[in-house]
């Protein structure tokens, strides 16, 4: 029974080390900090956040300042 319950805690954790390995510490605080300056994030919003859902909204944010930048050089 014991054994089951740590190979399974082992399990989730490779699982989120795998999918957070991609970003690095300072890159990780680097985009809390601006998502908590710029965007109005608190950081107990960033930290509860799912990996993969973290993820996209990074995503979504980077897709709209992309096209937000491209509308200000049509614009001018």
């Amino acid at each position: 029974m014991w054994i089951s319950k740590r190979n399974e805690s082992k399990r989730h954790f490779r699982f989120f080390f795998l999918t957070l390995n991609h970003e690095s510490l300072a890159s990780l605080y680097r985009n809390n900090f601006a998502l908590m300056h710029h965007h109005k994030y608190s950081l107990s919003e960033l930290e509860n956040m799912i990996p993969w859902e973290r993820e996209i909204y990074l995503n979504l944010l980077i897709n709209y300042l992309n096209e937000e930048k491209k509308r200000r050089e049509q614009n001018q």
